[in-house]
């Protein structure tokens, strides 16, 4: 009977899937530092090689369960446990297809109107702001440059307003690198500041491309509140909405926990399942600061939002755009 009862037991301790509970030896009690962070090293690795086992334990669990295996949990990301925000877009809601159809960037999504876009630099810029703003032009079709000259903006918007233009973007930078955009919308607004980062021109990526004048094609992704859904619209009124699929050219911006990343790539369809991506550049990041109303104006200019650290960055999981 004993017998038995110790191979049952045993039987029984062996069925029963190993603990991942490893009791930490005190690391504490080592005076020397040598000894301590060995003995750190090693308790890593066993938690490491347990924690493998039971990993390769649960997937032969799974396997042979077959089609009655229970499904995976989805994993928890800052993205999907995101605070909610009452400010949310539904695509189907009639007061935001109203508010589509009547902003400032109607007429260019209705294809009434052509956007024509100036870019220029401030005048303090060096080099690598010159030359992202050579490479910007070449991303967005009927764009042209044309130098500051010591010329505030205030004087800069009306003489764009009468040769035509219908968007503003101004790269502002420190003494070696651009570090901030402004995208204004002709005539009347809206004007957002962005800080910009992260920017690498096309010689800085590798096996970089070389762009086309075929005109591109346009993906905003998760601009979901309002906030965001007004900034993807001042976006997108940049490129004309008459995309030239041929030339398999494709502009992204990509928001992500509030950070809105360019990207600039030519695709091609290798197989029914496989696309190949060449980045064609530039890249860079940008992070919205302020959203004004009207066009720019530091004194009188009525915000709709604007960016505070301290009072709006309360939670890792809450996001504005």
């Amino acid at each position: 009977m004993a017998a038995h009862a110790d191979e049952s037991t045993s039987q029984s301790m062996a069925a029963e899937p190993p603990s991942l509970d490893i009791p930490k030896a005190n690391i504490s009690r080592f005076k020397n530092k040598q000894k301590r962070s060995e003995a750190y090293r090693k308790l890593k690795a066993q938690l490491k090689k347990q924690k493998l086992k039971e990993k390769a334990r649960k997937k032969m669990e799974r396997k042979a369960s077959g089609s009655k295996a229970p499904p995976k949990k989805a994993p928890k990301t800052i993205e999907n446990m995101r605070v909610y925000d009452e400010t949310m877009v539904d695509p189907e809601d009639e007061e935001v297809a109203h508010d589509e159809e009547h902003d400032e960037m109607a007429p260019y999504f209705n294809r009434q109107t052509l956007p024509k876009v100036l870019i220029t630099a401030s005048d303090i810029s060096r080099f690598k702001c010159k030359v992202l703003c050579r490479q910007l032009q070449s991303c967005i079709p009927n764009s042209e440059i044309y130098p500051r000259r010591l010329s505030a903006l205030k004087k800069v918007i009306p003489q764009a307003v009468e040769r035509g233009f219908t968007d503003l973007i101004v790269i502002n930078g420190n003494k070696k690198l651009p570090d901030a955009m402004l995208v204004c919308h002709l005539p009347n607004g809206p004007t957002a500041h962005f800080k910009l980062s992260n920017v690498k021109l096309r010689k800085e990526i590798k096996k970089c491309g070389e762009t086309t004048d075929h005109q591109p094609e346009l993906i905003l992704n998760n601009f979901n509140t309002r906030l965001g859904h007004s900034v993807g619209r001042l976006l997108a009124a940049l490129f004309p909405h008459d995309p030239d699929f041929v030339g398999r050219r494709v502009i992204t911006f990509h928001n992500q926990r509030d950070f809105i990343f360019f990207r600039h790539h030519r695709y091609i369809f290798r197989n029914a399942k496989k696309v190949g991506l060449q980045e064609l550049g530039p890249r860079f990041t940008l992070k919205l600061r302020s959203l004004q109303k009207g066009t720019f104006d530091t004194k009188f200019g009525e915000y709709e939002w604007v960016h505070k650290r301290h009072e709006m960055e309360t939670s890792r999981r809450k996001f504005f755009l």
